[in-house]
């Protein structure tokens, strides 16, 4: 019979491997080099996700959690923590931004409601004053699309902004239409910062329709790809 691992034996095979008689490259990796393995990762879970795979979904998901293992473990050798800190770190936060659940008393009915609840506890573990230390706090390293969407979406339930409504398809027709005389005539720069204007625009249209701009920019680039893969085939079929 085949034999099933553990969690806990999943954990120390991570200490075997980065032990002195462990795997060269195991031993040699760093919180930065890992970091283009846990994004390819997480891109690879996301696409088994987008295609409903459970198989898949299960090897990738198995792929990601050794890549938080590894952190785990390499700031468990720099004496900063280690995996019993980052389960119980998770935990105490879920318990406290669901006192609907965990604490007697206190009901919310909605997904709505438990989203605002969250966000009202979160700005006060970690201390935000400002909207703006809120848009500071969304991390830098995201893409850009999923970056633009986020800061907006703090700006607007601060009610600091509107997001606009319809009439902005009209306004973002308008910029293109003057890009469009910039590009005969302007310098590089000049139309690089109408192109990030309009690409805004179109991430707060994404917002005011509660759309991923980041999802929505892939599909059409899958539709792109499709399509080129068809005519590719038609006018050059393959022997």
């Amino acid at each position: 019979m085949e034999k099933v691992y553990t969690y806990e034996e999943l954990v120390e095979i991570i200490e075997i491997l980065r032990g002195d008689n462990g795997c060269p490259w195991d031993r040699e990796q760093t919180h930065k080099s890992l970091i283009s393995c846990l994004l390819e990762e997480s891109y690879e879970l996301v696409e088994a996700l987008e295609n409903e795979d459970t198989k898949l979904m299960e090897e990738e998901l198995g792929d990601v959690l050794l890549q938080v293992l590894m952190h785990a473990q390499i700031a468990k050798e720099a004496g900063a923590f280690g995996m019993e800190e980052v389960v119980n770190g998770i935990a105490t936060k879920l318990v406290h931004r669901h006192p609907h659940v965990f604490k007697e008393g206190q009901t919310l009915e909605t997904a709505d409601q438990v989203s605002k609840s969250w966000e009202e506890i979160k700005k006060k573990e970690k201390k935000e004053e400002t909207v703006v230390e809120a848009m500071d706090r969304v991390a830098k390293t995201l893409p850009a699309l999923m970056r633009t969407q986020k800061v907006q979406k703090k700006v607007v339930k601060s009610r600091q902004l509107e997001i606009g409504d319809i009439e902005q398809i009209d306004e973002l027709i308008d910029d293109l239409k003057r890009l469009k005389t910039q590009c005969l005539q302007a310098k590089n720069e000049d139309i690089e910062c109408e192109i990030g204007k309009i690409l805004f625009s179109v991430v707060k249209l994404s917002t005011f329709f509660d759309i991923n701009a980041e999802f929505a920019l892939t599909k059409s680039l899958e539709k792109f790809i499709n399509r080129f893969r068809y005519i590719e085939n038609t006018r050059f079929p393959q022997d």
